[in-house]
């Protein structure tokens, strides 16, 4: 029986793999219900405000996620710029979904 091999830096194997186990299901989440705004969009009377929903939603959630993981594993950036980059994701999709609810083509 082949057995997987762990190797993880400061934690626990079982516990990185938790950590890559929620975020995972974090994406695919995020991303079921982005398309289920969309499929809602082309079904609807057209609203683009349940487009900019999904664009909002994929900031907030999605594109953090995948540069948590993507930008130390691909560049040299370090904490500081990582956590600059998710910070600035996670503002602009929530700023699209308060513009998208309280001034957005949504009403």
């Amino acid at each position: 029986m082949l057995f997987l091999q762990l190797e993880a830096t400061g934690t626990d194997p079982v516990i990185a793999l938790g950590v890559l186990v929620l975020s995972v299901v974090s994406v695919v989440l995020s991303l079921t219900i982005a398309v289920v705004l969309v499929r809602g969009y082309r079904r609807g009377p057209a609203h683009r405000g349940m487009l900019w929903l999904a664009v909002g939603l994929i900031f907030l959630i999605t594109v953090p996620e995948l540069l948590r993981v993507g930008v130390p594993t691909a560049t040299d950036i370090g904490n500081v710029g990582r956590s600059i980059l998710v910070s600035g994701c996670e503002l602009f999709g929530l700023g699209t979904i308060l513009w998208t609810v309280y001034g957005g083509e949504m009403r």
